[in-house]
């Protein structure tokens, strides 16, 4: 069996002790290493190229957004997973824009975690589903910045275009949808088009709110 190798970055001892001693109780995953910094971080990602990297978002010195600016693109066949406290909107959709793989709470029981680990490493993309919901919160209010969701009955969307709003939903690009489904990046760019248009929505990321205030994921 094909072990699912990680790389734990987190400042705090005590916890990365924690998540290496669960990881190594369960069969199919390896911890390779463990950093206390981005800096380092870096570093042991680009030394040991593990399948996924446990990134924590607020660390001193080099952050996690700052290591993970650098991961994407020194170490691209590597995932990276934010695995952090906070619950703020604007930090999931920054790490989600710079490329991160998945954005999980550390509340996440034990199960969640590994799953959502091993459907990393497929190049699946993952999220605590509290964080889904408040994204969906923040963006309830319209603003001069926001489109006030239209509460458009789901079945009004084709199963195509459901397919790809749930992928939208857990931070797919378009180019990765097209791998998925086997489609050009343009068809899926017409389609997303035609999700927003539908939805009378602006935003990919109010179609995400979509989906998940719509029991689509």
């Amino acid at each position: 069996m094909k072990l699912t190798r990680i790389l734990i970055v987190d400042d705090h001892t005590l916890f990365r002790s924690g998540i290496k001693l669960v990881l190594q109780r369960h069969e199919g995953f390896e911890v390779v290493g463990e950093a206390g910094d981005g800096l380092e971080g870096i570093k042991r990602a680009k030394q040991l190229k593990p399948d996924v990297v446990l990134l924590d978002l607020h660390m001193p010195g080099t952050s996690g957004l700052e290591a993970l600016r650098v991961l994407v693109e020194d170490v691209p066949d590597t995932q990276v997973v934010m695995l952090t406290v906070s619950e703020d909107a604007e930090d999931l959709l920054e790490t989600l824009r710079t490329g991160a793989r998945g954005y999980l709470l550390k509340n996440i029981d034990t199960e969640f975690l590994l799953e959502s680990i091993q459907r990393a490493a497929r190049g699946e993309s993952v999220m605590s589903p509290q964080i889904a919901h408040k994204l969906a919160d923040s963006l309830r209010v319209p603003s001069k910045d926001n489109v006030a969701v239209v509460d458009v009955d789901p079945g009004k969307l084709s199963p195509r275009e459901r397919e790809i709003i749930v992928m939208l939903a857990r931070g797919a690009s378009n180019k990765e949808i097209a791998h998925v489904l086997g489609l050009s990046e343009s068809t899926i760019k017409i389609h997303v088009q035609g999700i927003l248009r539908k939805l009378n929505i602006a935003k990919r990321v109010q179609a995400a709110v979509y989906a998940v205030e719509h029991g689509l994921i």
